[in-house]
């Protein structure tokens, strides 16, 4: 009697193949994980630049599946912890120098590691796809491609559930989305569905389906690529809060953290063109969008624009007083998002498209979902006011009271922006005063990207102390709240300075973008203030800036010193700021809500997966327990004697049970088997099987008669393989109820389904299966 082709949920041992099998088929799921890993994350390549992280996460997914096909025959419970092991020689090697035998991770090692995790942390914060390939990069993508195929290997092959490994399949797409501020390509929806059918169809015991196999994975594939095409992208940035529609009042927020771009648009190796802009006689800075919120130690927020009109129709005026009147032709070279950027005030835009609204109170245009408009024109006005004028303005207060909000801002900023205003009789005059207050003669604050180092404090009263520079982030955010302060309503608005002027208009490139403080006078409105320091001629001041400075006697931003490098040092902190050494470009220390542990988001991302792992291992024991406990009754049944036949029938309940039918511990041998045959519906050569396992059990048990050699293990193999043929629900391949203890089985069963004996399941001639 020849053995069966067996499913592996049901029969199949831990080579990995079903008996009777092709040695080299054990190879095809191990495999599949790890092809199914490698295209599931194909998307990185959206984000990382080059080539280099191909080879890391193949390098890491070959380990990981090398390790786990050797492992997994000796002992199964061994596969993932010898997998991780794997991984930390590999990145300990590859990444560090200062490993015990070049791969073992000592204490050094170990906080080199971390070092290249948080700067990875700190890439991801600041930087726009498509990021560098810096080591630091290359580590994260090659531990994240190997747990993710540890956890993929455990699933679809260790406990032979691989429909259950699509989850951690979902979770590749975690580099990509981090790193993303735009939105993934069509082609991750088709490679992760290609991979997910490849992890479904490349197993032994499936490949007599592999031609109707390939059509499913096909279709579904087609599937993929259409509602792909459909869609346009996946991915995470920017996207609105679910919570209600643009336009609802809702408030809601935005994913991606506008000074993020803004400082990664500021570091990125390469300026960008973004647009191109013919008409503008007087240059004027391109808002993209305002910020209203300000939350103490997490910074500027961006909130959901209020109730808007449509862009294309007549626009309400945000300012009034005098004004200058322009058009301009916006030719967009590279911009994407939810925010259409404009000018100044504006009065009409002509676009093409009618899915753009524009909130007159926060100044933005803007859309339910990210757009690339080919071009625009825009009319607008340019207030005019004088010094004068803004000094003199009054009346009521008609601008919502949450640009006056300070609450939870630390009293010393307060107290600076008083002593810093204590002269000043106006409001105009505490902007202008405020305005100086960074830019002016003597003025200790400078310029720099990477900013000053701070002291784990409050990160506004860091800056306004002791570190003292920065870039236009920290400024305009310290003036807003400085403004508010002392009772002048304030905003930080974010987008580009005007570009640099060539023979076909007006260039704006990512080098471009900016952040500034927009105050609000009655009877005139928003009105602009620029305290950041810089001295490349990007700064516009406007009339009444440039007149108020001149009746003080000088013009700052003629008077300051040249702007540092990017990567120059800043100046020493003030008289008690310490030595604190610079940190790198990527680092921020005053960015909002940053502080001194800001950039160890790597120990709660490596709690996380040890937590995964935890979980994995809690998930691959029981399986492992019941592959374990199928191989000794196996064992025992094939070389037959006086357990041969205790063995196998043990094994029958056991199989039972976890497909859904347990047998009462009072019915006899032959009731048992009827019960069997009945509810799992066996008929045919399995029937026979069983009842014919039946009668050699009850001779063995009441006639003394052992089994020989060879003559029950096939039995049993006809039985299970005839039970895993009407189907395994994932509870009973993940954890089988014949391995759950016999006390939480009686809580949780009802009385005629309790088992006995040591496993589910089992019998024993004195109490069960037979009378």
């Amino acid at each position: 009697m020849s053995a069966p082709t067996v499913p592996p949920t049901a029969t199949t041992p831990a080579s990995g193949r079903p008996p009777g099998a092709p040695a080299w088929t054990s190879l095809l799921a191990p495999l599949a994980s790890g092809i199914a890993v490698l295209l599931a994350g194909a998307a990185t390549g959206a984000v990382v630049g080059g080539g280099a992280w191909v080879w890391h996460a193949a390098a890491a997914v070959a380990l990981v599946v090398v390790t786990g096909t050797v492992l997994v025959r000796v002992r199964p419970w061994l596969a993932a912890p010898g997998q991780l092991a794997a991984l930390v020689l590999l990145v300990t090697g590859w990444f560090t120098d200062s490993g015990i035998a070049a791969v073992l991770p000592g204490p050094t090692a170990l906080g080199e590691l971390g070092t290249l995790l948080r700067q990875a942390g700190q890439e991801i914060d600041t930087g726009l796809p498509p990021v560098a390939p810096t080591t630091a990069i290359l580590l994260l993508v090659t531990l994240g491609f190997g747990t993710l195929a540890i956890a993929v290997f455990g699933l679809a092959v260790t406990v032979a559930a691989p429909a259950a490994a699509g989850v951690p399949l979902l979770v590749v797409f975690a580099v990509p989305t981090a790193l993303q501020s735009e939105l993934l390509p069509w082609w991750s929806m088709v490679a992760a569905a290609a991979g997910y059918g490849v992890l479904l169809l490349l197993r032994p015991d499936r490949l007599r389906q592999a031609p109707g196999g390939v059509a499913v994975v096909v279709v579904a594939t087609v599937g993929a690529l259409l509602a792909g095409l459909a869609a346009g992208a996946v991915g995470t940035a920017g996207r609105f809060d679910a919570a209600g529609g643009a336009g609802s009042g809702a408030d809601g927020s935005i994913g991606l953290n506008p000074f993020t771009s803004l400082h990664g648009q500021l570091t990125r190796d390469e300026p960008r063109e973004l647009f191109r802009v013919q008409g503008l006689q007087r240059t004027t800075y391109l808002r993209a969008l305002t910020l209203q919120t300000y939350v103490p130690q997490e910074g500027w927020q961006a909130g959901r624009p209020a109730p808007g009109v449509p862009l294309t129709g007549p626009l309400p005026p945000s300012t009034s007083g005098p004004a200058a009147e322009q058009t301009v032709q916006v030719e967009n070279l590279g911009f994407r998002d939810y925010w259409l950027p404009v000018f100044g005030d504006p009065t009409a835009v002509g676009i093409e498209s009618e899915s753009w609204a524009y909130d007159a109170s926060g100044g933005i245009a803007y859309s339910e979902r990210p757009r690339e408009e080919d071009g625009w024109t825009q009319a607008m006005r340019l207030p005019e006011p004088s010094a004068d004028q803004l000094r003199g303005a009054s009346g009521p207060v008609t601008v919502d009271r949450t640009y006056f909000d300070t609450a939870g801002v630390d009293p010393r900023v307060a107290a600076i922006a008083q002593e810093v205003t204590s002269g000043a009789a106006t409001p105009f005059d505490r902007a202008m005063a405020i305005e100086n207050h960074f830019t002016g003669p003597g003025s200790p604050f400078t310029y720099s990207l990477a900013t000053a180092p701070g002291a784990g404090g409050d990160a506004l009263v860091e800056f306004l102390t002791r570190g003292r520079t920065g870039y236009c982030e920290q400024y305009a955010s310290a003036m807003a709240v400085m403004l508010r302060a002392v009772d002048v309503p304030a905003r930080v608005a974010v987008g580009f300075t005007a570009g640099d002027e060539g023979g076909s208009g007006r260039t704006i490139t990512t080098e471009d973008a900016h952040a500034w403080v927009e105050a609000w006078f009655p009877g005139y409105g928003w009105m602009t203030f620029d305290p950041t320091p810089l001295a490349d001629g990007r700064t516009v001041q406007p009339g009444y800036v440039e007149q108020a400075q001149e009746q003080q006697g000088g013009t700052p931003a003629q008077q300051q010193p040249p702007t540092p490098e990017p990567s120059a040092a800043p100046p020493p902190p003030a008289e008690g700021g310490g030595g604190a050494p610079e940190p790198p470009p990527g680092a921020d220390p005053d960015q909002p809500g940053a502080t001194a542990g800001a950039g160890s988001w790597w120990l709660p991302a490596v709690a996380g997966a040890v937590l995964l792992l935890a979980v994995l291992l809690t998930a691959l024991v029981p399986g492992w327990w019941r592959r374990r406990q199928y191989a000794r009754r196996a064992g025992l049944a094939r070389a037959g004697g006086a357990g041969a036949a205790t063995a196998a029938w043990d094994e029958v309940l056991a199989a039972s049970r976890d497909h859904g039918v347990p047998v009462p511990p009072g019915d006899t041998v032959r009731g048992a088997a009827a019960r069997i045959i009945d509810r799992h519906g066996l008929t045919g050569r399995p029937a026979q099987a069983l009842q014919e396992l039946a009668e050699r059990v009850e001779a063995s048990w009441y006639g003394d008669v052992s089994p020989e050699p060879g003559t029950l293990d096939t039995l049993v193999d006809e039985v299970r393989a005839a039970l895993a043929a009407g189907g395994s629900s994932l509870r009973a391949t993940m954890l089988p109820p014949s391995v759950v203890p016999e006390s939480v089985r009686r809580k949780r069963s009802a009385p005629d389904d309790e088992p006995s004996g040591e496993d589910a399941g089992a019998t024993d001639p004195a109490d069960a299966g037979h009378r």
